[in-house]
C-alpha cells in the first residue's frame, strides 16, 4: 500500500523553493520567540504552555498541515499532471495513502521537533510540557494531513479553504468558542498532552478515550473519501 517512486515524486514536489521556504519559516519563527522569551523571563511553565499551546499548536502544525497536505496532491490535480500518475498501473488507494503518509512525515518533522526542542528551551521539559505538546503535535499532524489532503480532492481553492479553516475554526473558534472545541482537533489532540503532563498543566474539553476515536474517525473517513474522489476522478477522465 506503499509506492516508493509515488513517495518519491510528492517528497520533491512537497519540499520545492517555495513551500519549503515557508515550511523551514513557522518553526524558526516558534524557536527564535522561544530563545527570547527564555532569555528574557526565564523558564516558566505558564509561558511554554502559552507559546506551545496557542501558537505552535493552534497556529503552527495546522499550518503546516494544510501545506503538506493540499500540497501532497493539489498542484497535480491543478495542472492536469495527476492524469499522467493515474495511468500507471498503481491503485488508486495506494496513491492516496502514499501520499498521505508523506504528508504526515513532513508536517511531523516540521512541527513536532521544532516543538519538542521549544518546550525544552522554554522550560526544560518542566512538568513534561515538552513532551506532551510534542505528542500532541505528532497525533494533530496525521488528522490535520488526512483533512488537507482531502480538501485537495474536493476543490481547486484548498489551499485556501485550508487556511480559513486553520486560522479561523482551529485558532480562533477553537481557542474562544466553548462548544467548538470539542469538534478541534487541537482540542482532541491536547486530551494526550493533558494525559503525558503533570496533572493539571495542560487541559482540554475532550476526554482522551472520545478524543482518540475521533481523530482516527477523520482520519479514516478522510481518506477513505479521498480515494473516492481520486477514482471518480479517474472515471471522469476516462470518459
Amino acid at each position: 500500500m506503499f509506492h516508493p517512486t509515488v513517495a518519491r515524486l510528492t517528497y520533491r514536489g512537497l519540499l520545492g523553493r517555495r513551500r519549503i521556504a515557508i515550511l523551514v519559516s513557522l518553526p524558526a519563527l516558534l524557536l527564535l520567540v522561544s530563545i527570547a522569551i527564555r532569555a528574557l523571563t526565564g523558564a516558566d511553565d505558564q509561558t511554554a504552555i502559552d507559546v506551545l499551546g496557542g501558537f505552535a499548536l493552534a497556529t503552527m502544525v495546522p499550518l503546516i498541515g494544510v501545506i503538506a497536505g493540499t500540497g501532497a496532491i493539489g498542484p497535480e490535480i491543478d495542472d492536469g499532471s495527476v492524469v499522467y500518475l493515474l495511468a500507471k498501473p498503481v491503485k488508486r488507494p495506494t496513491i492516496i495513502l502514499t501520499k498521505l503518509v508523506v504528508a504526515i512525515g513532513v508536517t511531523m518533522a516540521f512541527s513536532v521537533i521544532p516543538i519538542l526542542i521549544a518546550g525544552f528551551v522554554l522550560n526544560g521539559n518542566s512538568e513534561q510540557i515538552a513532551v506532551a505538546y510534542a505528542a500532541a503535535a505528532a497525533v494533530a499532524s496525521i488528522a490535520y494531513s488526512a483533512l488537507f489532503l482531502l480538501l485537495a480532492t474536493l476543490t481547486r481553492h484548498a489551499v485556501v479553504a485550508g487556511l480559513v479553516y486553520a486560522l479561523v475554526w482551529e485558532s480562533l473558534f477553537g481557542n474562544l468558542v466553548p462548544g467548538a472545541r470539542t469538534l478541534s482537533v487541537q482540542q482532541w489532540a491536547l486530551a494526550l498532552a493533558e494525559k503525558i503532563g503533570a496533572p493539571g498543566a495542560i487541559s482540554s474539553d475532550v476526554a482522551l478515550p472520545t478524543a482518540l476515536v475521533l481523530l482516527a474517525a477523520v482520519t479514516v473517513a478522510a481518506t477513505w473519501y479521498a480515494g473516492q474522489k481520486l477514482r471518480r476522478l479517474t472515471l471522469a477522465g476516462e470518459e
